[in-house]
């Protein structure tokens, strides 16, 4: 099983590196992008034979805890393979 894990920041935080990217864009010619806010993407691969429960409840203390800084950060997740 497969879980995919993405993480933005939560609107209201600055993102520079979205900005700096937003720009390089409209110099590039794409004029009709609005916005970019960068993110960070992680796959954990787990035990084929775990719950469904099992596995959404190790995912989400997973981000929490460790692949997320919640005070700035919101994360949501997806498994495949169930």
């Amino acid at each position: 099983m497969r879980a995919k894990v993405y993480v933005t920041l939560k609107k209201g935080v600055l993102d520079p590196q979205g900005k700096t990217v937003h720009r390089a864009l409209h110099s590039l010619g794409y004029r009709d992008v609005q916005e970019v806010r960068q993110g960070k993407y992680f796959e954990l691969l787990l035990p084929d034979n775990l719950s469904a429960e099992r596995a959404r409840q190790l995912v989400e203390s997973a981000a929490r805890e460790v692949l997320t800084n919640t005070v700035i950060e919101d994360f949501r997740f997806e498994l495949e393979g169930l």
